[in-house]
């Protein structure tokens, strides 16, 4: 007997989902350039790659969301340093005033520090949590195969060299090019060595999953401040770093502190967690329509950010209804047994 084929595939969802977040939810492209077939094309060969073979190599080595955390560093680098090579270009067109701020030794140091963390937690991890929490049958599958696993290589790399040679006549110092690209290497295998915090004998009850929403949102909402506000002042760039290092380490302590006494996250406290994180560009999507400084096209981002708002509730419904349905049968299972004594 055949296995019967599934009808979507998590990994093809995943594929257009991380571009979607990254580039079209942040504003970064809007619709008009986003739904672009070339640009489209170009975005999901790099970024939908990336965040299906960085799920497959944590699933691969049995590790948890601190590896997925670090490959996604190592993806940022990946593309900002290696691919578009703005970690050095100080003409970068997103740049504006970190091209002087934090710029030392032929490096953006603080817009570096920035997108790093930007795509490790909003191109790689936030996409796989949410596909998973779509596809909760198959979080612990194997996506793709080995064939596919190695066209997807062949596409990324295609993609990171297709940019670097053709998108910006840029070229960057190489000995920082050389540091960065063997930064990204160490990251890659720091990740394959990293464990998750060890569950506890003895488990506290979780915390309500709207505390966890407020942890993303405000998480999000400083590292944005300073990455965005604090060049804007007379604040060494060098405190940026640590304050943005500050609020990275901060969001990530109070996981791990929440996880070592009362267990893993349930489905409501990740999807909460990611809802969070999302929030902060879900109500500036609207506002992007009205910004007259920008020098692209932004209408359609107010639509963007409904269709997100619906979806992530979409989301929210389907792991409420899964829990009532667990629910169901314990509950009668206890009503079996009768009252304890």
């Amino acid at each position: 007997m055949t296995p019967t084929r599934k009808a979507v595939s998590p990994a093809w969802v995943l594929f257009f989902l991380s571009p979607a977040v990254a580039e079209l939810l942040s504003g970064s492209a809007p619709p008009v350039e986003f739904f672009n077939p070339f640009t489209l094309a170009v975005l999901a060969a790099l970024y939908g790659s990336g965040a299906v073979l960085c799920r497959e190599l944590v699933r691969r080595w049995g590790k948890g969301w601190l590896s997925l955390l670090t490959l996604g560093a190592a993806y940022g680098i990946l593309e900002e340093g290696l691919m578009v090579k703005s970690f050095f270009d100080p003409q970068w067109v997103d740049l504006g005033a970190l091209g002087t701020y934090g710029r030392w030794g032929g490096v953006n140091w603080v817009w570096a520090g920035a997108l790093t963390v930007y795509h490790a937690v909003f191109s790689i991890a936030i996409p796989i949590v949410l596909v998973e929490l779509a596809f909760p049958a198959r979080r612990r599958e194997a996506w793709v195969g080995r064939r596919t696993g190695r066209a997807l290589w062949v596409l990324l790399v295609a993609d990171v060299l297709f940019g670097f040679l053709f998108l910006t006549p840029y070229r960057p110092p190489l000995l920082p090019f050389v540091l960065f690209a063997g930064g990204m290497l160490g990251l890659g295998t720091l990740a394959r060595r990293l464990d998750d915090p060890a569950l506890p004998a003895h488990r506290r009850p979780l915390p309500r999953p709207r505390r966890f929403w407020l942890l993303g949102l405000l998480g999000t909402l400083g590292h944005f401040v300073v990455a965005w506000v604090v060049p804007g002042t007379s604040v060494p760039p060098l405190v940026a770093l640590l304050l943005m290092g500050i609020v990275a380490a901060g969001v990530s302590t109070i996981v791990v502190r929440v996880v070592r006494r009362a267990g893993p996250l349930g489905e409501p406290h990740r999807l909460a967690l990611v809802a969070g994180g999302l929030t902060f560009f879900l109500l500036l999507a609207p506002l992007q329509n009205l910004d007259s400084t920008r020098l692209d096209n932004t209408s359609g981002m107010a639509l963007v950010g409904l269709v997100g708002s619906i979806l992530l509730v979409w989301l929210a419904g389907r792991i409420r209804a899964r829990g009532a349905a667990e629910a169901g049968p314990a509950e009668a299972a206890a009503s079996a047994c009768g009252p304890s004594v």
